[in-house]
Parts: structure tokens; C-alpha cells; sequence
């Protein structure tokens, strides 16, 4: 009964990734506490790089990626729980060229949409 109610729990967080070749993902990369990477340090250090192009499909879970010259000393296999699909949305970008600050720096909060 127990690994019947573990086997439940875990089977939720489990997800069918599959990308195709020429998609564009983004690479994740691993936090480690003080190192600098990309010139920003701690939390401010990105957390996924790219976006690269799969070259090819090695097995289920391994994808072969097109790395820039910078990155060739990096092994170009990475397993799918390393990649995120590139969404090329940009809603979550925010327009601040409408922005108008006063002279201490404050601006008028407006809001663009209700939240509902």
C-alpha cells in the first residue's frame, strides 16, 4: 500500500518532454553557492543560458546541441531535466520607454489589466 501511494506521488511530478531537432531550448545551468558566473554572482546569475539549436536526438532523454566557440570545452550531450523550451513570448517583457519618473525618482503606478 505504501509504494502504491509513493508510486501516486511521484507519477504526478513526471512529464513527457520531447523536443525536435532545430528547436531552440534553453540550457540550464547549475548554481553554485560563490562562484561567479557570467559576471553576476548569487541570485542575480542566470539561471538558464542560450538558446541553442538541437543538432540531433542521441536517445529519449539526450539531446546533442549546437554550443558557440565560447562553450567548447562543455560537452554538448545533455540530458532533457538541463533543457526548457525557448518560448518566444514576450508579454512578460515590460514596456518601460512610457515610464515617466518624477524628480526623486517615483513613478505612478497604474494597473494595465485586472487580475481576474
Amino acid at each position: 500500500m505504501a509504494q502504491s501511494r509513493k508510486k501516486s506521488y511521484a507519477d504526478r511530478k513526471v512529464r513527457d518532454v520531447a523536443y525536435m531537432v532545430g528547436e531552440k531550448v534553453l540550457l540550464q545551468v547549475l548554481p553554485i553557492k560563490g562562484v561567479m558566473r557570467f559576471g553576476k554572482k548569487g541570485e542575480m546569475s542566470p539561471r538558464y543560458i542560450g538558446p541553442f539549436e538541437i543538432l540531433k536526438k542521441i536517445r529519449e532523454v539526450a539531446y546533442e546541441l549546437a554550443l558557440p566557440p565560447n562553450l567548447s570545452g562543455a560537452h554538448p550531450v545533455f540530458h532533457v531535466s538541463m533543457l526548457r523550451k525557448n518560448v518566444r513570448d514576450q508579454s512578460h517583457v515590460l514596456n518601460f520607454s512610457t515610464l515617466q519618473l518624477d524628480g526623486n525618482l517615483t513613478y505612478d503606478v497604474e494597473p494595465v489589466a485586472w487580475p481576474f
